[in-house]
């Protein structure tokens, strides 16, 4: 990824934090990276541990390549899956816990310096993502 696009993708990431923890979400872990992928924040809120992909793209760009939300199609599904039940067998949190993929979309306004920022809660589940 050049490194212009990893920088706006880094700024994304702080935005989307700041916005979960005004929301009264504990952030737990940040960029959990394993072999079979990555989650860029891992949260929790009311008991439930929210695993949250951020995708942020400007405004002009959307045009040509979409909505940031729509990037995560079902291999990247696949792989945020994987890598969550790869992170709750890791940190040892059993099969009881209450646990969900979110997706926060960010389009950037560079022309009105805003950014449109939208939780999509639970957005897929594992029953979703396709498994060869």
């Amino acid at each position: 990824m050049p490194r212009q696009n990893r920088k706006f993708g880094d700024w994304g990431e702080k935005i989307a934090e700041e916005f979960l923890r005004k929301r009264d979400y504990e952030i737990v872990d940040k960029n959990y990276q394993k072999y079979c992928g990555e989650i860029d924040i891992v949260a929790r809120k009311d008991g439930t541990l929210h695993f949250v992909e951020v995708k942020t793209r400007t405004i002009e760009s959307i045009q040509r390549f979409g909505l940031p939300e729509e990037a995560v199609n079902k291999p990247k599904m696949k792989k945020i899956v994987h890598t969550a039940l790869t992170y709750l067998s890791e940190k040892n949190c059993g099969g009881n816990i209450n646990w969900q993929i979110d997706v926060i979309s960010i389009a950037y306004s560079s022309r009105e310096r805003k950014a449109k920022i939208m939780l999509i809660a639970n957005a897929f589940d594992e029953n979703q993502a396709p498994f060869d």
